[in-house]
């Protein structure tokens, strides 16, 4: 198997693979990321909890358990910018089991919902563990591809491989995927993220915020010790505008959105702003072919469940290669690729089409529509099990949920 990209998803995928099936299973992850000199992921993740029982399974957690924050509770504001006040609408409590009854309040008290975590430390650590693992980790691209019989992959540094499957990890913008001629779907937003973390001089105390304005979300995620990361939403104009301020106006945008109530702040990491979108990869497979994350799906911040999705997609699609490699089938058969792309489309399209409604309803200036949302938002804190339906869904532990993300191993 080759895959390429060596993000959390390729490298997880490579895990969970190399682990179910023996060294005898030859796994080459292929990222320029793996070079010596490559600069580590300055940026931060919310991991779900389904997806940090994955990471248990792979023996990868107990390396970053002490780097990862969990999110004790989260609240939701709706206001505009000029606003003195921020009233909270909407609260949930940070913790869910992954079993139980939907009717048994008690048995969503066990453990956080999220782990906030840098990318940087668990990155490390999954290419360490792959390294363990004796999977082949080249600090290089997949260039391009042919068919012969199996898949042939040529890489950027020259060296070619047969191989029975070729996964594209290697994001939003897959040079595997446009070569395999799959067409995506979907439309910009014509807004950007700008992400950054913050310093604050009070503890947050694992509380996740999201106050909704008029240009978009504006989250405030916590860190370990008295930091945050920071997912600050805007139009593409005003996003350009405020990246390109010197430090002190820089600060003063941010004060006016993030408030005062932790104290004192200061930028404490580099900004970076991203252009927002939904798109959808028409197929999620091609002869020999899987798309997981970015590369298949890419959807708005607003739920935070990006990253969480490609887990998800991971699970699923080792779990049906390593079902029919034991079974002595082709891993990289029709078959095979039609019961990942079955297993995760519907998941996909539901959730893209969720965070697109949320974002049209909340992204906008309509007094009209905030009544609505707000009326929405207060009913549904006054309905317990209808939050707990949210909290777990945001866990990832709703529908058909693949082995890996219960903890199990394949």
């Amino acid at each position: 198997m080759v895959i390429a990209g060596g993000g959390f998803a390729g490298l997880a995928l490579a895990l969970a693979l190399r682990q179910s099936l023996g060294p005898a299973f030859k796994v080459t992850v292929a990222d320029p990321a793996f070079a010596a000199n490559a600069k580590a992921d300055p940026r931060a993740s919310a991991i779900a909890a389904a997806a940090r029982r994955m990471f248990e399974a792979l023996g990868v957690w107990d390396a970053v358990a002490a780097d990862a924050q969990p999110i004790t509770d989260m609240v939701v504001t709706d206001s505009k910018l000029k606003d003195a006040v921020r009233p909270v609408f909407l609260t949930f409590a940070g913790e869910v089991a992954l079993s139980g009854r939907a009717d048994d309040l008690d048995e969503f008290r066990s453990e956080p919902f999220a782990h906030m975590i840098e990318n940087a430390p668990l990155s490390a650590a999954l290419a360490a563990k792959a390294r363990e693992e004796g999977i082949e980790l080249r600090a290089t691209t997949v260039r391009r591809f042919d068919h012969d019989g199996r898949i042939i992959a040529a890489f950027g540094d020259g060296r070619v491989t047969s191989a029975a499957l070729l996964v594209a990890a290697d994001g939003a913008n897959s040079v595997i995927r446009e070569q395999a001629g799959i067409a995506t779907h979907g439309w910009s937003y014509g807004q950007s993220a700008i992400v950054t973390t913050v310093a604050h001089e009070r503890e947050h105390h694992g509380r996740a915020e999201e106050h909704f304005l008029p240009a978009g979300p504006f989250a405030i995620l916590p860190l370990k010790g008295r930091r945050a990361s920071l997912v600050w939403t805007e139009t593409e104009a005003q996003a350009a505008r405020i990246m390109a301020l010197g430090d002190d106006e820089f600060h003063r945008e941010l004060e006016r959105r993030f408030g005062l109530h932790l104290g004192d702040i200061k930028v404490a990491g580099p900004r970076r702003s991203y252009p927002l979108g939904l798109f959808l990869a028409r197929s999620f497979v091609a002869e020999r072919i899987a798309l997981v994350g970015d590369a298949a799906h890419v959807i708005h911040p607003i739920a935070g469940q990006g990253l969480n999705m490609g887990l998800r997609d991971v699970a699923a699609l080792a779990e049906a290669i390593v079902d029919a490699a034991r079974l002595g089938l082709d891993c990289g058969g029709a078959d095979v690729l039609e019961r990942y792309q079955r297993w995760r489309r519907f998941d996909t399209a539901a959730m893209g089409v969720a965070t697109d409604g949320l974002n049209r309803m909340f992204s906008n200036e309509s007094d009209a529509l905030r009544l609505m949302r707000d009326i929405g938002l207060g009913l549904v804190d006054r309905l317990p099990a209808l939050k707990s339906f949210f909290i777990r869904e945001a866990a990832g532990v709703t529908g058909e949920v693949p082995k890996l993300l219960r903890g199990e191993v394949l």
